[in-house]
């Protein structure tokens, strides 16, 4: 069957697929939350819930992309705290998905992201900015990681809407560009593996689904190379703001539909 007529999408739709696709790619590799853009328009594109399961193989191949990219600037200590909370957050969400409406799961999510975005805006006015990742090892940072973990599983369970929640979280923590950009890489690429299952088991990816992704991975690879090139010209502060802009964006769209 021809990818086009998989879910009986016009030219003008698929063309709008395949920009959002375009910028999962730039999302792995330069502004993490940037996705949330995509999450929207394939929701609107497609049926809502059916869209989670698409998007994933998308994201999944933008994570290869930018861990093939940043794979040294990982902080490992930091991932090993995250992934028990995730897994908790990912079975809560795939409950959550079982009852949950597309309506109550949209307002949900932008809720927590325009959250996590005020947060984040306080905590960075307030903190030392000389605060290391290693914070996390620390009591605090111990609590901080587990509550964020648990948001950015159920999110990304839910929506595919963890990269903003977690942005934040790495932004919380003092990481530089490089080492958020290799702490995210290998984070979702483990995450979006371990979901594959959970949306294969809720009926969210089938054989049709992947047919449409094969056609849209083409234009994550570009956008990741995008990404790649801009990133170096992003000083700190800029590529903070652009993290923060991103999730508020991606929230307030979930809110308003």
């Amino acid at each position: 069957m021809n990818t086009m007529t998989l879910w009986h999408v016009s030219g003008w739709e698929f063309a709008a697929l395949a920009a959002a696709a375009l910028l999962v790619g730039f999302s792995k590799t330069a502004v993490s939350g940037a996705n949330t853009v995509s999450l929207a328009v394939f929701a609107a594109v497609l049926p809502a819930r059916a869209s989670t399961g698409i998007l994933l193989p998308a994201l999944i191949a933008g994570d290869l992309l930018a861990v093939a990219t940043y794979r040294r600037h990982a902080h490992w200590p930091t991932l090993w705290r995250l992934f028990p909370a995730v897994a908790a957050g990912v079975v809560l969400g795939t409950l959550f998905l079982v009852w949950a409406d597309d309506t109550v799961v949209r307002i949900s999510i932008g809720a927590i992201l325009l959250l996590m975005a005020a947060v984040t805006v306080w905590r960075r006015r307030t903190a030392d900015a000389d605060e290391e990742p290693d914070s996390v090892l620390t009591r605090a940072g111990r609590i901080k990681a587990r509550s964020y973990g648990v948001l950015g599983g159920f999110t990304t369970m839910v929506a595919n809407a963890g990269g903003p929640v977690m942005s934040m979280y790495l932004l919380s923590a003092g990481f530089r560009k490089l080492g958020f950009l290799g702490t995210s890489a290998f984070f979702f690429l483990i995450v979006n593996v371990a979901k594959l299952p959970f949306s294969a088991g809720l009926g969210l990816i089938d054989g049709r689904s992947l047919l449409l992704d094969a056609a849209l991975v083409v234009f994550v690879v570009p956008g990741a190379l995008i990404g790649k090139w801009a990133v170096s010209r992003i000083n700190q502060r800029l590529f903070e703001q652009l993290v923060i802009a991103a999730t508020v964006v991606g929230g307030v769209q979930l809110l308003l539909g």
